[in-house]
């Protein structure tokens, strides 16, 4: 071999060599300097991790801690089936694999066991796979193919916790979990209208669940972190940690054993009547606090989704109905609280007609027919004439200031929203009968919650009170970190006038439209009524919404009730709906129960005696 053979050898070589050194140097370069930031992205999005840790919703509770609403904690289940592969190819010694191997494999069926699944299903679901993204996204492996390791395969949803403490035990490499808060309701459909729930991506819907959601919803916690090649956390690079924030408990003024006696009896009225909606109303009229608030139609909150939407509506404040004979407290306790007259001063209530500012007026129909009546007994015997009469002693303007004073044509502010307002139109919109048919609850409209709302004013000492709902706050350890207290809305009448008014509605029970609805020793005080439905703009005679709405003592009253039906179809008896037919039975088998539960003492001779020396309020 010539020199010269071998001298174009050792250039040819040294040239290679320092073309592969020119190679990488050009590499490097790429790599550190134009690649620099589109490559350190890579790398952070496969090292960097950011982990949530979901808030834990606040439950919800009556007014004596019985839990309404609360969120059990579950799990799913994913694997990562590359984890698997990772994990036992990091183990090079050949008996130790095969060790491995066969110890995951016998986990494996273990978890499978737990599951309720066979260990061939389960090893299926093991299996590595690719999937297929935009070559454009892909650059996960640094290699734009358009295959991607399919690293989250989902195993099982709903794991409760005792079964995770056992799989935890198990330590399957590539099982993989993310606790999540599924919303239960112990009680199913109780006070289902006042609950509220929350849909199947978590967002509250209706009801406490939406109105509350500020208090109960939590904060959710998370850690960035960064992981290694097994998707393990490396905790020692942790670089932010945000702990996670449970929601408060919200305490509702519902008591459940209240509201389990009213939706009893919502049943009853329902199979009996099939009216379009009933509702019942129990509270405590000093406060205003809501002890029951129940529909008819109702529905199960754990699987409202097969619900009909008429059976989620709370018709206590999304319906207006005409009030009827129960809006005659108006006028009377306006009257009364004018001085214009007394229990005793007399009206002539058989006279179908009426002069009035010049005019003569047709006044409505009774039900009876009647002569001279007291004012005790135009409130006793329901009567239309002598409730437009005392109305025309006010005149328009200030028998509609009372009207709004006590609630109607406006919203009760009631914290669950969606309360629609009721309709008074001002005295300029009146027709020329509208001062003879608006006192007995006509061209009026209001919610039953409204017109509760209103005899709770007669109740309570002449105030009008913001209904209440919500209790109180407390936060995750129990601690009480906000109490709502009564809000009281307007003075609408003098407490003496109330006390008086109260006198006159036992009335209706002992000798008119409620007669043999009383109860014995308890003063039940109220008032039936009974209105024609508007069709297509017209009252028609076949269909009418009924209702009775009262308290009781009468003269140191603690419970105020209103049961309202609307459409009720009566087949025997009576053919029309009247309130003493469809609702004021109901009042009375309900008063009865509230009487026992709530432990309330019959009224005696004394504390009635005593009562009047302080002006009918203690």
């Amino acid at each position: 071999m010539s020199k010269g053979f071998a001298s174009n050898r050792l250039t040819l070589l040294a040239l290679g060599v320092i073309a592969c050194f020119m190679g990488v140097a050009v590499r490097l370069v790429f790599l550190q300097v134009v690649d620099r930031e589109s490559l350190l992205q890579f790398v952070e999005r496969a090292r960097r991790q950011i982990v949530v840790e979901h808030a834990r919703r606040g439950t919800i509770l009556d007014t004596h801690g019985n839990l309404l609403a609360t969120s059990r904690s579950e799990l799913t289940l994913a694997i990562d089936p590359w984890m698997l592969v990772d994990y036992l190819a990091e183990e090079k010694n050949v008996a130790k694999h095969a060790r491995k191997v066969t110890e995951q494999e016998v986990r494996r069926g273990q978890l499978a066991t737990l599951l309720g699944m066979t260990s061939e299903e389960m090893e299926k679901i093991f299996e590595p796979k690719m999937r297929t993204v935009e070559v454009a996204k892909d650059k996960r492996d640094g290699t734009p193919d358009g295959q991607v390791r399919d690293r989250w395969v989902k195993l099982r949803e709903g794991v409760d916790e005792p079964t995770f403490a056992l799989i935890e035990k198990l330590n399957v490499q590539g099982v993989t979990s993310e606790r999540v808060y599924r919303r239960v309701y112990p009680s199913d459909g109780l006070a289902a209208h006042v609950i509220g729930y929350l849909n199947k991506e978590g967002a509250p819907v209706t009801g406490a669940e939406h109105n509350f959601d500020l208090y109960l919803k939590g904060q959710d916690g998370w850690i960035e972190s960064e992981k290694d090649g097994a998707r393990r956390e490396l905790a020692q690079f942790r670089s932010r940690e945000v702990p996670v924030q449970d929601g408060n408990d919200v305490v509702l003024t519902i008591d459940s054993v209240v509201q389990h006696i009213i939706e009893d009896e919502l049943k009853l009225i329902g199979a009996k009547f099939n009216p379009r909606f009933a509702t019942i109303i129990a509270s405590d009229p000093q406060t205003g606090a809501i002890l029951g608030m129940a529909n008819y139609p109702s529905f199960d909150l754990n699987n409202y989704s097969k619900a009909p939407v008429e059976a989620q509506r709370n018709y206590a404040i999304t319906d207006r109905i005409e009030p009827g004979s129960t809006f005659k407290i108006v006028a009377v306790g306006a009257a009364l609280n004018e001085g214009l007259v007394t229990p005793q001063t007399s009206f002539d209530c058989g006279n179908p007609t009426i002069e009035y500012k010049g005019k003569t007026l047709k006044l409505a129909k009774e039900d009876e027919p009647f002569g001279m009546l007291s004012v005790a007994e135009i409130v006793s015997h329901s009567s239309n004439r002598g409730a437009a009469q005392l109305a025309m002693l006010m005149g328009e303007q200030k028998f509609y200031e009372y009207a709004r004073k006590f609630g109607f044509g406006q919203t009760t502010k009631f914290q669950l929203g969606s309360e629609v307002r009721g309709t008074l139109a001002a005295p300029a919109q009146w027709d020329g009968l509208t001062i003879t048919r608006m006192p007995m609850g006509h061209s009026v409209d209001a919610t039953p919650l409204q017109i509760h709302m209103a005899m709770s004013a007669v109740a309570n000492g002449g105030a009008l009170l913001r209904p209440q709902i919500i209790k109180e706050i407390r936060d995750n350890q129990g601690k009480v970190i906000r109490v709502f207290e009564p809000e009281k809305r307007e003075q609408v009448i003098r407490p003496s006038t109330a006390a008086t008014l109260a006198q006159l509605l036992t009335g209706v029970l002992r000798e008119g439209t409620g007669k043999g609805f009383d109860i014995p020793g308890f003063e039940i005080a109220g008032k039936t009524g009974t209105t024609q439905k508007l069709v297509d703009g017209k009252y028609v005679t076949n269909r009418h919404v009924g209702s009775f709405v009262g308290f009781f003592p009468a003269s140191r009253p603690q419970v105020v009730l209103s049961v309202i039906v609307d459409d009720g179809k009566v087949t025997t008896g009576d053919h029309i709906a009247w309130g003493r037919v469809v609702a004021a039975p109901s009042f009375h088998h309900v008063a009865e129960q509230l009487i026992q539960y709530l432990e309330i003492k019959p009224v005696t001779a004394t504390s009635r005696n005593l009562l009047a020396m302080h002006g009918g309020v203690l």
